[in-house]
């Protein structure tokens, strides 16, 4: 990933929040000699150490993965920025947006325990608290045959890089105005980009 030294996430605690709030990863490997790409919940181990993650079994990129490096981005909070909020509009448009690069070895899971456990864990973290849902409550037959139907996987974190393109590289005065006209855009993306705008201003 291009990363301008401003905009380099250096502390991997950022990064690894980044990862666990927008798990909803794009994984990318090599199957039969072209890029492909999947969309899928990854989870991170707490050991920090791992991705976890599945593909349902008729998407082929799983049967070629194995021992694959492959490269998993998380995408965090994303907008457009107008020159119309500087101080002079004799600038260009630009896109403030956070994310996260892992590369790692793929290793297919076919022991039935680790992949039982990884499932759990996925509907703890994506279950509401209050949720009455609980995977080990399904029916041994219906859990049999959902496992089945996927290819667990984990993916060993070789390499991690974070990006947050904040506007660091413009003065604190436009960047203020930046979080200001955020501010006034009721869309989530928006309100996140300036929250961190704000918590990073004048570092």
């Amino acid at each position: 990933m291009y990363i301008p030294a401003p905009f380099k996430i250096t502390d991997e605690a950022i990064a690894y929040d980044i990862i666990k709030e927008n798990s909803f990863a794009t994984l990318f490997s090599q199957h039969a000699g072209m890029p492909v790409a999947t969309h899928l919940p990854l989870l991170l181990n707490e050991e920090q150490t791992h991705l976890y993650g599945h593909f349902a079994r008729p998407n082929s990129q799983w049967k070629d993965i194995n021992k694959q490096t492959a490269l998993a981005v998380f995408h965090g909070p994303h907008c457009y920025i107008s020159p119309s909020w500087y101080e002079t509009e004799q600038a260009v448009p630009t896109w403030n947006y956070v994310a996260v690069h892992v590369y790692g070895e793929v290793e297919l899971i076919e022991d039935d325990n680790e992949v039982v456990g990884s499932l759990h864990d996925m509907v703890l973290k994506y279950e509401l608290p209050n949720s009455s849902y609980q995977l080990q409550n399904l029916d041994s037959d219906l859990l049999a045959n959902m496992n089945k139907g996927i290819q667990s996987f984990k993916m060993k974190i070789n390499q991690l890089e974070g990006k947050a393109k904040l506007s660091q590289n413009h003065s604190t005065e436009r960047q203020e105005l930046v979080v200001k006209q955020l501010e006034q855009i009721t869309r989530t993306d928006e309100q996140q980009i300036a929250a961190l705008m704000k918590r990073n201003i004048g570092k």
